[in-house]
């Protein structure tokens, strides 16, 4: 399988803060932990996405707001911080699911995994929240359906429910969106009793797992609970956010996930159909499983 991994330095130059989690040191693990299988990868250069692109989910004022707080290095929420290169490196998150989008498009691989910072699965139309600016998977899913793909499925694996990915297809049925995540965990949203509304009525499905919950209980999700939904839907693009604070080790949460447990579910997800994959880093903190559980995700999606 042909796989591209795009990244960029730019990302290392979104900081938030020395104390902040989400820090450059998260995708310099990453890199390390790739030694000895990057020869095997096709390595892309994302674009910087215009703001007309990112437009295709955020209002103006949202747009504006981000540019505003990187050129004025400040924070727009507690968690939510900005600094002077942050609103070129968040242009270049979204602009690495254009390249996955085009890649795939035209044949040159057939899955992507994009190692980007900020990560975007809170941020919703008109707020930047939760350590995320704008909703990179969001806005690849509509430029894909800009491009040809009509059926797009959104598989969330983060440990946190990604509510602002959820709130841009809610009533949406040409989405269909699947999350995983930790019961009481942040946002606080991710009901099972939430499957959309309107067109969206039942393209929304939820589960939870409770804190301690560990490699059974997620991979009974992934094992019998997914798959239904992907063959009912039948889409032809299947992108994935790929949260790794769900690993034992994470310090932001609560449960016991192996680094085997996650490769086992990521190995189910590839099954689910032979149509193109993008993966999008999200969470994870503890900078030695981050790296390992990127490089055996990538080590399947190789497979």
């Amino acid at each position: 399988m042909r796989v591209a991994y795009i990244t960029d330095e730019i990302y290392l130059k979104h900081n938030p803060g020395a104390a902040h989690p989400e820090s450059s040191a998260r995708l310099i693990a990453i890199d390390k932990a790739l030694e000895g299988i990057k020869g095997r990868l096709i390595e892309v250069e994302p674009p910087s996405a215009s703001e007309k692109i990112i437009a295709l989910v955020h209002t103006p004022k949202l747009i504006e707001e981000v540019k505003e707080a990187s050129a004025n290095e400040s924070a727009i929420d507690a968690d939510t911080v900005c600094s002077k290169d942050s609103f070129e490196a968040v242009k270049k998150a979204v602009g690495a699911g254009i390249a996955a989008v085009d890649g795939v498009k035209a044949g040159a691989f057939g899955r992507a995994f994009c190692a980007v910072r900020p990560p975007g699965h809170h941020a919703t139309a008109t707020n930047a929240m939760g350590f995320c600016l704008f909703n990179n998977i969001a806005i690849t899913v509509r430029y894909a359906q800009s491009v040809g793909y009509k059926k797009v499925m959104i598989i969330d694996f983060d440990v946190h429910h990604g509510n602002g990915t959820q709130d841009t297809f809610w009533e949406d049925d040409t989405v269909f969106y699947f999350s995983s995540h930790q019961s009481f965990a942040y946002p606080g949203t991710g009901a099972e009793s939430h499957i959309g509304e309107e067109k969206g009525k039942g393209y929304t499905a939820n589960f939870l797992m409770m804190p301690e919950s560990g490699d059974e209980e997620l991979l009974d999700i992934y094992r019998n609970d997914l798959p239904p939904f992907a063959a009912k839907f039948k889409p032809d693009l299947i992108l994935v956010s790929a949260g790794y604070d769900l690993h034992e080790s994470d310090p932001l949460a609560s449960l016991n996930i192996t680094t085997e447990g996650i490769r086992k579910m990521v190995r189910t997800i590839l099954s689910l159909s032979d149509v193109p994959y993008i993966f999008f880093l999200e969470g994870g903190y503890h900078l030695d499983a981050l790296g390992k559980n990127v490089r055996v995700t990538i080590e399947e999606m190789l497979r």
